[in-house]
């Protein structure tokens, strides 16, 4: 296989994922800012997931710009990324329509979780690859990684232990931290 058409097919499927994201958001009726601020719970677990794709597409398209090969390795790692990532729609849309149920958010977690650690998988299976010389400054400048999943890990376990709705906020916050320095770098060249 070629890295265009692996590429390729996992543009469409992460577009569909998102296109699916919008269409489970509940739509208020009446139409008022009141019902609107009573659903303000599906739009930021809306945000969050749309957000969080699009973070790890932008990624995607930075990391994959230097690839010169491909792996059947990387081929199942990222059908395996791809199916945790279809998981997002159904995910958001129970956390949407319970934010302070645990096993919701545990499932949010969870998928968040796999995603990150086949994506991981992805990228290292990339870098094992001899053609792939640009991947390791790719890799170091994602150093930042370990600290992610250690606050998403925690995120879970406030979750399961006392405030339902951590590892969003968890999400969030690495989100702030990690990625939006990224975004004001890229936004400036």
């Amino acid at each position: 296989m070629t890295k265009e058409r692996l590429v390729a097919f996992t543009d469409a499927v992460i577009a569909i994922i998102m296109t699916i994201l919008v269409l489970d958001l509940e739509k208020p009726n009446p139409f008022t800012l009141a019902s609107l601020w009573e659903i303000r719970n599906a739009f930021f677990a809306y945000a969050l997931s749309f957000f969080w794709i699009g973070i790890m597409w932008v990624n995607m398209h930075k990391g994959w710009h230097d690839v010169r090969k491909i792996s059947n390795k990387v081929v199942w790692n990222t059908v395996f990324l791809l199916f945790f990532s279809s998981f997002f729609p159904y995910v958001t849309s129970v956390v949407a329509q319970n934010f302070n149920n645990t096993i919701a958010q545990v499932c949010y977690g969870f998928i968040i979780l796999a995603v990150t650690l086949f994506n991981t998988l992805m990228y290292r299976s990339l870098a094992e690859i001899p053609e792939n010389t640009a991947m390791s400054e790719f890799m170091a400048e994602r150093k930042w990684m370990k600290y992610d999943i250690t606050m998403k890990i925690i995120g879970l376990i406030l979750t399961i232990t006392i405030y339902p709705p951590a590892v969003m906020y968890s999400i969030l916050l690495i989100m702030v931290i990690f990625v939006g320095p990224m975004i004001v770098r890229d936004y400036r060249k």
